[in-house]
């Protein structure tokens, strides 16, 4: 958290809460919900003043009841959350880059959801990929030690028997089955906090 952020909450202790101004996409984008946008249940438009989106990046954090925000000084703006807290995008060199920039190196956990959305948990970090990047990852799963096939992943993800792994950076995971409806009970987070 910022300095700055720090002494402002000292400072002005009792700000109230902001909530359903602020969205993190499916791809990673932080969005601002005006009030038009709220009324329409639109995604709200998509921020890229670089140093906006660094200061929100740095200053994102969770509370006690699994509510995702961004600490806007003195105040709380709680985040919507598209499908899940984090969104992370491959890379050559770290594996996974979150949303925020931070590399996700010390994964635990590996999970393909019903739709075909695959998770990456470390600690409390929970980490959708990035559909743009899905094809590439499922490319890599191996159903009983075999080569993937999308037919064979589709199989195994359709109830079928077997393992399903993924060797990744120097691991091998067994992945495992996740509705894509019980993310937020599964995982311990809301997609839209409520005071």
């Amino acid at each position: 958290m910022d300095d700055i952020v720090k002494q402002a909450m000292a400072k002005w202790p009792n700000v109230p809460h902001c909530y359903g101004w602020l969205a993190l996409d499916a791809r990673g984008h932080w969005r601002m919900r005006d009030e038009a946008a709220q009324q329409a249940g639109t995604p709200g438009d998509r921020l890229d003043n670089q140093k906006l989106v660094g200061f929100i990046n740095r200053n994102y954090l969770h509370d006690e009841r699994g509510n995702w925000y961004f600490q806007n000084g003195p105040q709380r703006v709680y985040v919507n959350l598209e499908v899940a807290p984090f969104i992370a995008r491959t890379d050559p060199q770290q594996g996974l880059l979150l949303q925020t920039g931070q590399a996700l190196t010390d994964v635990e956990q590996v999970y393909l959801s019903d739709a075909g959305a695959v998770l990456f948990v470390a600690g409390d970090v929970v980490a959708q990929l990035d559909d743009r990047d899905v094809a590439q990852v499922l490319g890599q799963f191996e159903p009983d030690g075999a080569a993937a096939s999308d037919e064979a992943v589709m199989a195994w993800l359709d109830g079928g028997a077997g393992t399903l792994t993924l060797p990744w950076h120097g691991k091998r995971f067994t992945v495992e089955r996740v509705d894509g409806n019980a993310f937020e009970g599964r995982f311990g987070f809301n997609k839209i906090p409520t005071p």
